[in-house]
């Protein structure tokens, strides 16, 4: 369990934080833990729905489960006929190997919840505990969603198509994600784009190889990737509108097998990211222009795979601006709320944000004094559990609000 110098924390102010979702701190510390120790990578959830399956049977919430292969759905319905909310959860883990040495470690080797979505589904589990319990003091119904594979490939739009927004129709989504970039009693929400668009590439150089000192018998794989490297480089500097945030990285650079010898071939893989929907299509054709162009210039041939992974979170105006009501009602810290939140990683909870309007939110998590400042898919990542709480409660409030 969690030890209670959690509470010491002068910044957070625990009034706001209603006595019954209080009271689930340590079942919800524990959820968490659980959770943490058998982490399990995306479409492979088996055992953390099963888990899931389990606390909602217990509390007795109807639930669908196989969606999506491993996603799971709870439904709560009010006496009261109104709206549709639908609060979404993320519940995958990440192939690192973790190095924290704490009782609740990953008990999968080369597995590990590093980006915090076993907090983001005990904070699911928490809300679901506490609207089934006040489903009278709301109107309507809350779904409560437990997607699959966030990391990769994404189960948000396989959740969609097998129906989790139907029967009944969602009107609205919610989300959040704990976020070791801002400290604890602070959330991050602006409407927007709040998150980028996300694609990715490999591409394999193919040269000539030959001896190191005989360069002008080959075609050296290693410089036309160079110069691949390098003019990927002005597609952001000199075609992009400046206007318009955008990046490409090349992640990887794999080529040759001795200090004397010309590579034949090389391997390169990157990403790109940008706010714009716009620009869809626009950066495959244009790598590939500049792919094409450089490896004519020096002899050399090329396979390209480029693929768009998921478009830009982009939130709603009138669902940021309930949770950011909801938020500061919360939050009593100095910082608070922060707008300026905007972040290049990517995020399929977009897909749900084209399909109906929602908001997607960063809850602080991080906690200096206590050693949670490590960076999301880090192997020593770690965050604050007092987010727990804070999470559930602006769940609940934003639910209350929008279900009236």
């Amino acid at each position: 369990m969690a030890s209670s110098k959690i509470f010491s924390i002068p910044s957070i102010n625990f009034s706001k934080i209603r006595l019954d979702i209080r009271s689930c701190r340590s079942k919800l510390v524990q959820w968490r833990r659980r959770l943490h120790m058998q982490p399990e990578l995306g479409f492979q959830e088996q055992a953390t729905g099963a888990f899931i399956s389990q606390i909602l049977r217990k509390i007795g919430i109807p639930h669908q489960t196989g969606i999506a292969k491993t996603g799971i759905v709870a439904t709560i319905t009010s006496p009261y006929p109104g709206p549709v909310l639908a609060i979404r959860s993320d519940m995958d883990a990440l192939p690192i190997q973790e190095e924290n040495e704490v009782p609740y470690r990953s008990q999968n080797s080369g597995v590990m919840h590093a980006c915090g979505h076993d907090g983001h589904t005990a904070i699911a589990l928490g809300t679901a505990d506490y609207l089934w319990h006040h489903r009278h003091d709301f109107k309507g119904t809350v779904k409560i969603i437990f997607q699959p594979a966030e990391e990769s490939p994404g189960g948000a739009r396989l959740m969609i198509n097998e129906g989790v927004l139907k029967n009944p129709d969602v009107d609205a989504i919610i989300g959040l994600h704990l976020w070791n970039n801002f400290p604890l009693g602070t959330v991050g929400v602006s409407s927007g784009p709040l998150m980028a668009a996300v694609e990715c590439f490999h591409l394999n150089i193919f040269g000539k190889g030959g001896h190191g000192a005989m360069p002008n018998q080959t075609v050296d794989s290693v410089v036309v990737s160079a110069q691949i490297v390098n003019a990927l480089q002005t597609i952001i500097s000199r075609s992009v509108n400046p206007l318009d945030s955008a990046v490409v990285t090349v992640g990887e650079l794999h080529a040759g097998t001795g200090l004397n010898i010309i590579a034949d071939k090389a391997r390169m893989s990157g990403t790109v990211r940008y706010f714009n929907s716009n620009l869809k299509g626009y950066f495959g054709q244009r790598i590939e222009e500049i792919v094409t162009g450089i490896c004519q210039t020096f002899g050399a041939t090329y396979e390209l795979d480029y693929w768009w992974l998921y478009p830009p979170v982009i939130n709603d105006e009138k669902m940021a601006d309930l949770v950011h009501s909801v938020a500061m009602d919360v939050m009593e810290t100095p910082a608070k709320i922060i707008s300026s939140c905007q972040t290049m990683g990517g995020e399929d909870m977009s897909f749900f944000l084209q399909e109906i309007p929602g908001c997607y939110f960063f809850l602080g998590s991080a906690n200096q004094d206590k050693g949670f400042t490590y960076p999301h898919h880090h192997p020593c990542f770690d965050f604050d559990e007092t987010a727990l709480l804070l999470g559930v409660e602006i769940f609940v409030r934003a639910a209350e609000n929008f279900c009236k």
